[in-house]
This record gives structure tokens, sequence and C-alpha cells, in this order.
């Protein structure tokens, strides 16, 4: 099971996602983009919530779980390097600390998206990938579904991942918030943020 274990010694009380926003919500119909070539991501940025984070390669702990960017780092986010890359075909994996012993993190605000919210992840070959948030779930980790978060997609599919759920003072956060999200456009980073490529 993979799943995001990070916490800060006591709550903060996160944003929760609504149930309005799950994925058995009204399907949104915003239209799929080509997927793009593979290229490593650089950086995320959620206007909605306010991230804007550079992004470091995560791989997997021993016991499988997806690991975290390093403690100290509140700022900053990672992506799953031995899988898809946001953009390509298939399920692109990002993760990040909802909170540390510090305080708040990168992902605090995750479980106040909401569906048809934009996510932009700028890539190493000059494009910016664009998603469209179509769900967002708080899944606890006794139950935790790892084929529908992690499997396989057909076309150019998102996840993002923080700590969520209930928190014990012992064991830190029970769950985890998932956002996903499917592409829907790609621009150039010389280009106009209005201004879609199309190409």
């Amino acid at each position: 099971m993979w799943l995001v274990t990070s916490g800060s010694a006591e709550p903060v009380h996160p944003p929760r996602p609504s149930a309005a926003d799950a994925l058995t919500a009204r399907p949104l119909t915003p239209r799929d983009f080509d997927p793009l070539p593979g290229s490593p991501p650089r950086r995320i940025r959620i206007p909605a919530i306010r991230v804007d984070a550079a992004l470091t390669g995560l791989g997997l702990e021993p016991d499988g779980s997806l690991a975290a960017p390093p403690p100290a780092r509140r700022d900053l986010a990672g992506w799953y390097r031995d899988g898809t890359t946001p953009g390509a075909v298939g399920t692109a994996v990002l993760a990040g600390h909802v909170d540390t012993a510090k305080g708040p993190a990168v992902f605090y605000r995750l479980g106040a998206l909401r569906r048809g919210a934009v996510i932009e992840v700028t890539r190493a070959d000059g494009r910016t990938a664009v998603f469209t948030v179509h769900a967002v779930e708080v899944y606890d980790a006794r139950a935790f579904p790892d084929r529908l978060v992690y499997g396989p997609a057909p076309r150019a599919e998102l996840r993002v991942i923080t700590c969520g759920g209930g928190f014990s003072p012992r064991t830190g956060y029970q769950g985890n918030v998932v956002v996903f999200a499917h592409l829907t456009g790609t621009r150039r980073e010389a280009l106009s943020p209005t201004a879609p490529d199309r190409a």
C-alpha cells in the first residue's frame, strides 16, 4: 500500500474535502487534451489554494509507501520519479506534507480544493501541463484504494496527495486527502498564461 505518512505532534485541523467534490458526484465535462511526451516536472501551481512550489523526485519506502519530501522543507512538494511524468499518458503522482512540527506545510489547504479547479505543472521541456480537478476524496489508511488512486489510466491523469482524515496524537493522521485531475491543456512558458498551446 502506498501512503504518504507525516504530520506534526499537534492537530492543526486542515480543511477536509466536501462530499460535493467526491468521485461519485455528477461528472465534469471539460474535454481531455492529447497526452504529452514524458518530461520531469519542476514546479506545481494551484492558484485556488495559493500553492506555488518546487518539486523534488520521490521514491518508495521499504514498506512500499511513497516517501515524503524532507520535513525541513515545508514549502517543497514531490513527484514519484519512477512513475508517469505529469502530462504523459497514465497516472502521475505528486505528494507533499500537510504540516510539520513547525506548522502548516505546502498542501495544508489541499482538502479545500474543489472540482473544476486548475493545477499547473511546469516541466523540464518548457511546457506547462494544465489539469482540471474532477474529484477530491479523503481515505482512511486502513481502506486506502490503491488501484483507484495509483492504477493505470488511458489518458493523462494526476493525483495530488497529502495526509488527512482523523488525527491521533499518538500515531498522526489516519488517512490521506487525494485530488484527482486530468490534462485539459498545455502552454509553453514563453507564452501568455492565458494563451493555451494547442500544437
